[in-house]
This record gives C-alpha cells, structure tokens and sequence, in this order.
C-alpha cells in the first residue's frame, strides 16, 4: 500500500504536467512536457555531457557537508553538555542561522575569491549554523535516567559525556545529519553562483539566460534524485547502525 501510494503521487503530478502541456494550458516555452524534459535528460547522459557537472557538484556538496559536520558536531555536543559552551556558543548561532545565506556570497569573494574554495565555503556556512544547535538539541534528548543512573553508580563526568550521552544521542544524530544532507542540496544553486563554470546550478542558471526551460527542468530533476538517492542511504544505514534503538532512522 506504501509503494502504492508513492508511486501514485508521481504518476498523478507527471499525468497532471503532460496534460497542462498536450492541452496547451501553459505555454511549452516556459513549460516543456515530461516526455521533452526526460529527452534532454537521456541525450546528456548518453554523450556525457552532464557527468562532469554532476561531479563537480557532488564534490562541492560532500566536501562542504562533511567540514560543516566535523565542526558542527563538536560544538553541538559542547552546546548540549556544558553551560558553559551554550552560553558561549548558542545565542550567536541562533543569531546567525537566521542571515541569508546569500548576503554572505559578497563577503565570501573578497576573503576567500572565486574559486572551488568559495563554493564549498556556500554550503559550508549554510549547513554550520543550522546543524549546531540541533545537535545540542539531540544530546539533550538523551534520558536523564540514563545519566542520572551513571552517576549513581560512580561515573565521571567525562564518562557520562563519552560513554552515555554520545552514544545515547548517536539515532537523532544520524537524523539530523540526514536532513543537513538535504539543505546543503539546497545551497548548491547559492554557491555555483560565485563565478562557477560548472556544475548542476551553473548548468541550471545558464540555461535560464537563454530560456531553455528543458535544461533547467533537467538540471533540477537531477538535484532531486540525486538528493533522494542520498536520503535513502542515509535511511538504510540508519536502520543497519541502530537496529538497538527504537527511536533509531527509518
């Protein structure tokens, strides 16, 4: 029934999409049909001529995900665990969570310049700020039973951090980096801006200049998969790591 009903919901926006162009409802300029957009899909996989465009982007997006993960793990988890680093850390990145990860493209060119650095740094900062302090909301998730029960039993500090609450958080964690995943996917169009020449958004706003509204639908179709293939790993592996926990991905 699932299945079903998740390939039906595709099926009906597809069927409702070639109706609005067979009927010529919308105009095929700004929108080309399905059967159109999956020609220039196919023709560009066959000559290969967005292979290059999905690594470089693939790499831009991992490359920025996995150095805002490895920064904003740490600080989370000294968010979650010690007044002292909330204190410190979380009021300003509840401040800067909220700025326009555009309005930092200006800044980013004058200090770091044009090239792959300033991209990766896009998706870097996007992600950062929005990670940190859901991960200190995960390791405050964590039972107080289960601490206050280590205590009891003559348990450090350190070791409660190390052997409780890390692993304790370890389920929500996993999610949280699953759906930082998605907004980096997001930023990619954002960060291809900096002087790009190539990538998926490049390919994207390229096409845009000279209305070839096929290319763009490609260019996003792609994104989409791509980022659905990403989420589904994440599940898997979700339900492989943490068969133990009830609370664990799905």
């Amino acid at each position: 029934m699932y299945i079903s009903l998740a390939v039906a919901s595709f099926v009906v926006l597809l069927g409702l999409w070639q109706m609005c162009s067979s009927l010529g409802w919308v105009n095929p300029v700004f929108l080309p049909s399905p059967v159109k957009v999956v020609q220039c899909i196919y023709t560009d996989f066959v000559t290969g001529a967005i292979w290059e465009d999905m690594y470089i982007s693939c790499y831009r997006i991992f490359l920025g995900f996995i150095l805002a993960s490895a920064l904003g793990v740490v600080l989370g988890i000294l968010a979650g665990c010690f007044k002292f680093f909330e204190a410190l850390i979380q009021p300003m990145v509840e401040f800067l969570r909220y700025l326009p990860v555009p309005a930092f493209v200006p800044l980013i060119m004058v200090w770091i310049g044009i090239d792959e650095s300033a991209k990766i740094a896009v998706i870097f900062i996007g992600t950062l700020f929005q990670l940190i302090p859901m991960v200190a909301d995960d390791i405050k998730s964590v039972p107080d039973d289960y601490v206050n029960a280590a205590y009891t039993l003559g348990a450090s500090k350190r070791y409660v951090v190390f052997r409780v609450l890390i692993p304790g958080m370890m389920p929500r964690l996993f999610e949280t980096l699953r759906m930082m995943m998605g907004w980096a996917w997001t930023y990619l169009v954002v960060a291809e801006l900096v002087a790009a020449n190539s990538g998926l958004g490049y390919k994207i706003l390229k096409a845009q200049r000279y209305l070839r509204t096929g290319t763009i639908f490609e260019g996003i179709i792609v994104i989409g998969l791509l980022g659905l293939i990403l989420d589904r790993l994440f599940g898997f592996a979700g339900k492989k790591l943490f068969k133990w926990s009830e609370g664990g991905t799905k």
